[in-house]
């Protein structure tokens, strides 16, 4: 067992120096530590810290801690820092998907094979669960953001990429719900062998990704929308220039310069206590334009930014991805116009619909369910894709992909820009 109390403490005095160096540094003129280098020095310092603590605990004549006990309060105390706290080795379990927190003990974990077990508590008090958050809200993403009662919403990545999302003050007790991503690297080959896209999909995205074509994935929350993003992102040849927007930096494609050596990742910035500051996910998405994209990538799709990238993708900056929340590929249109409805520009509906008949290409919609013939299996698969062919009063599509037997999406009609996928490689079968 882990004195966490000790682990608080340490903590703070580890985070004391190191804040404390950072001054120094930047008086001094040197550059700011890289990630890698604070985290090794945080290491540093925490074996200074636990050694000052053994001998004080021998000078007042007590034991001081084994080596194992060091090694764990160690790993402690560069988690809370860096990491999670007593949440870390939930993300260290490969097979955890959410973490829903409804107050500091009452944890529920779901697993990947549809399992949901209430956990151990994560902090001592809701208090400390606040606090935690708060120094997650500090050191993630691009900039600080505030946690507390005049901001109780957060949105963020943790450092493995996991969504978190936190509110308090709105709530009898703090909230916290985590969404985990699993599947860092993940390509349409992957989603092909688990079966959520079929063979014939995964050719058809691989070559439409290639055509360059915009393509809108849609679903529920949790339905693995970020997921497809990613593996069709990572489709993308590694000389194409990208420029990601979000509201919390998630995708992470800049991670992996293997696969995608010039990206560029924008993060909306929220206002400051006095309401300044602000930068929108549509002046970003607007910006993002002036940085000479090959592409732009809009992580999701949730208000007025919407007008903003369906005219980048009517101004030459084709192969377009993003994600949007809703029930069916054919209601992802109605989805839009409210959007575009709530934006600056007010458009009215049929001007919504001519701008998305000229942005857009494909819609592909992704379902989650669980499949009670086989044990409650949590499944996700791609059920439907649908092209848009035109707009006449209303936008006009034609779904191409049709769900199958067991629900994944199957070819059911010709694709009109058949001659442009064919070139990169897809041929259909079955028509």
């Amino acid at each position: 067992m882990i004195d966490h109390s000790l682990v608080k403490r340490f903590r703070q005095e580890v985070g004391d120096r190191l804040a404390h160096q950072r001054r120094l540094d930047q008086a001094n003129g040197l550059p700011p530590m890289t990630g890698e280098d604070e985290r090794q020095f945080a290491r540093a310092l925490i074996s200074q810290v636990l050694e000052e603590h053994a001998r004080n605990e021998i000078g007042l004549g007590r034991t001081p801690p084994t080596v194992e006990e060091e090694e764990a309060l160690a790993a402690g105390i560069h988690a809370a820092l860096f990491g999670v706290g007593r949440l870390q080795p939930l993300l260290d379990d490969p097979q955890v998907e959410n973490i829903d927190i409804n107050g500091c003990d009452r944890v529920f974990v779901s697993y990947a094979d549809g399992q949901e077990v209430m956990h151990d508590p994560v902090a001592e008090s809701d208090e400390e669960l606040i606090e935690l958050i708060q120094i997650l809200a500090a050191y993630s993403g691009l900039s600080s953001r505030p946690f507390d009662t005049a901001n109780p919403q957060l949105d963020l990545r943790l450092p493995d990429g996991s969504r978190l999302s936190a509110v308090m003050d709105v709530t009898v007790r703090p909230a916290v719900s985590i969404r985990r991503a699993r599947l860092g690297k993940v390509f349409l080959s992957d989603l092909a062998g688990n079966g959520t896209i079929s063979r014939d999909v995964a050719k058809f995205l691989t070559a439409a990704v290639a055509a360059r074509k915009n393509i809108m994935i849609a679903g529920s929350t949790n339905a693995g929308k970020t997921t497809l993003l990613r593996a069709l992102a990572n489709e993308i040849q590694p000389n194409e220039r990208l420029i990601t927007v979000e509201r919390a930096l998630e995708l992470g494609l800049d991670q992996f310069p293997e696969l995608h050596p010039n990206v560029v990742a924008f993060e909306q910035r929220l206002p400051n206590s006095e309401g300044q500051g602000e930068i929108s996910m549509a002046e970003l998405v607007r910006r993002s334009l002036r940085m000479n994209p090959s592409r732009v990538i809009v992580g999701e799709v949730l208000g007025d930014e919407i007008v903003t990238m369906l005219n980048a993708m009517t101004q030459g900056n084709d192969g377009s991805l993003s994600t949007i929340h809703a029930n069916s590929s054919m209601e992802v249109f109605n989805r839009i116009s409210t959007y575009a409805l709530q934006a600056s520009e007010r458009l009215p509906i049929d001007a919504t619909h001519m701008l998305i008949a000229g942005a857009i290409d494909f819609v592909v919609f992704i379902t989650k369910r669980n499949d009670y013939n086989i044990g409650g299996t949590l499944r996700r698969y791609v059920s439907s894709i649908r092209e848009v062919n035109g707009c006449d009063g209303r936008v006009l599509s034609s779904e191409v992909f049709v769900p199958g037997p067991d629900g994944t999406a199957v070819p059911h009609a010709p694709v009109s820009c058949l001659d442009e996928l064919a070139a990169h490689g897809y041929l259909p079968g079955g028509w």
